[in-house]
């Protein structure tokens, strides 16, 4: 984990975690797949790009002199790195950077600032308060507490702040203080609002019903877009078994540690469910999906569920979801364009003599340390519960942490953290066939633990979602 990051290696993510993390690359990590599954990620790639404004408060004056920062803080040189640093993320992260040539030096200069925003408002707004003069952090305060929903960084490098200066802006809305001498943290701020506005134009395809109809989300304004249940199972049905179908076939069986009860022909009907998902999705212009897949299992319309689409979905950084659940959806898709690794939804099993939490789900992605790092071991299973097809058994790495992450609603999310202590067997256990074992911290009866299809993620990475959810307005709960 990187040191003085919260949430482990939160700002030096390479250009393909990035770009996978915005589900714009959906098969950069994966080239020499399906080569129709490349015009389907230009489909879903977003035309407009977010606006930044970066502004100084501090006193017009070449050098200071007595008092914090001191007469040997070099305020131009520090300024333009820290211009850089969130200059060179904003090119990675495709963002406009808009920096005030001129720093704000007193009340009329706030005044004008909020005026400005509120004529013309950017996405979110990096305030860098440059001095511990007693009219810098009032003024920064009260650009927070009037400012209304425009999401606002406000940065305090080392020299800049006293506890004292760093309370009254808790209570702003939308406002996160990032108070630290780590100044690359700039390009997680960055990558903060990237993600806000990427979950503003995120549309999930939630095929469970009769009807086309859309839905956005309040608070996030993720757009749900519903189609008939039918749809999924027409293109199954006319979709042919080609040489790039095989190749992706065949790729699935090099790439785990064995195959144990699948057919030849269930791995082709796993491959099939990948190209049905990114054909809809491409339709449709969605970067995720959602599929009310037990029903068709159980009643026998397909051949196979989805595990094995779903888990190559996350691992391309876009939303493979099982069950129509909408807040697992907007999990996952925050998971990986915030934390630049794919999330694992599953199934909570409390283990009450061991004091436990016992997570198993059918479709785990494999990339867990990033989307550009190797996959984690896997072996082909069967679906548990019917015991069709495809569905992997992904095998988590013992002893390392482990971050638990649920939206309850697009408004409140759950936050815990623990290690892996086992992967269990199934059988002779029963439940799905990835089941993975947490150890919590700070968890005195797992039962307690809110939500249901949480999220694993490897790492830690909860200092990253309670600053994200200061700076979206999201209330941030503990597991338990």
């Amino acid at each position: 984990m990187c040191k003085g990051h919260a949430g482990g290696c939160c700002s030096s993510l390479h250009r393909r975690d990035f770009m996978s993390a915005m589900g714009m690359s959906a098969l950069a990590v994966n080239s020499s797949l399906l080569s129709f599954t490349s015009a389907a990620t230009e489909e879903t790639k977003p035309a407009a790009k977010p606006r930044i404004r970066v502004v100084f408060f501090r006193p017009k004056v070449d050098s200071y002199w007595m008092g914090w920062p001191g007469a040997c803080y070099d305020i131009k040189a520090r300024e333009a790195d820290y211009v850089k640093i969130m200059s060179d993320a904003a090119k990675e992260l495709n963002l406009q950077l808009d920096v005030d040539a001129e720093p704000v030096v007193d009340l009329p200069g706030v005044n004008a600032l909020l005026e400005q925003c509120k004529q013309s408002p950017p996405d979110g707004i990096v305030i860098t308060v440059g001095s511990l003069h007693p009219n810098y952090w009032p003024q920064a305060n009260r650009f927070a507490a009037e400012k209304g929903e425009l999401p606002a960084i406000v940065f305090s490098p080392m020299g800049t702040s006293f506890t004292g200066h760093l309370q009254e802006t808790r209570a702003a809305k939308k406002t996160l203080v990032a108070a630290t001498q780590d100044l690359s943290w700039l390009a997680t701020g960055m990558r903060m609002f990237r993600a806000m506005w990427e979950m503003k134009n995120t549309r999930i395809c939630v095929i469970n019903g009769k009807k086309t109809e859309d839905r956005v989300l309040d608070g996030l304004g993720t757009t749900l877009h519903y189609i008939p249940l039918d749809r999924w199972v027409e293109e199954f049905g006319k979709t042919e078994v080609t040489a790039e179908v095989r190749t992706v076939a065949d790729s699935l069986k090099k790439n785990a540690q064995k195959v144990v009860e699948p057919k030849p022909d269930d791995i082709i009907n796993a491959t099939k469910n990948y190209v049905v998902a990114k054909r809809i999705m491409a339709a449709e212009n969605c970067q995720g999906i959602s599929l009310n897949c037990l029903g068709l299992v159980q009643s026998r319309r397909i051949p196979c569920p989805p595990c094995m689409a779903w888990q190559r979905l996350n691992d391309e950084g876009l939303v493979g979801c099982c069950e129509c659940d909408i807040t697992a959806a907007i999990s996952l898709r925050l998971c990986s364009l915030l934390t630049g690794r794919p999330g694992f939804m599953q199934d909570p099993a409390p283990n009450t003599v061991s004091n436990t939490f016992m997570g198993a789900h059918c479709s785990s992605p494999t990339k867990l340390r990033g989307f550009d790092q190797p996959a984690v071991p896997q072996i082909l299973r069967s679906h548990s519960e019917s015991e069709i097809g495809v569905s992997p058994q992904v095998l988590w790495p013992k002893d390392e942490a482990v971050t638990v992450m649920q939206f309850l609603d697009p408004t409140k999310m759950v936050v815990g953290t623990g290690k892996v202590v086992a992967n269990i067997d199934t059988p002779p256990a029963g439940g799905c066939r990835t089941s993975v074992e947490l150890a919590l911290d700070n968890v005195a009866d797992t039962r307690d633990c809110k939500g249901f299809h949480q999220l694993f993620i490897l790492g830690k990475h909860d200092l990253l979602f309670k600053a994200y959810g200061r700076l979206a307005g999201i209330e941030v709960l503990p597991i338990a």
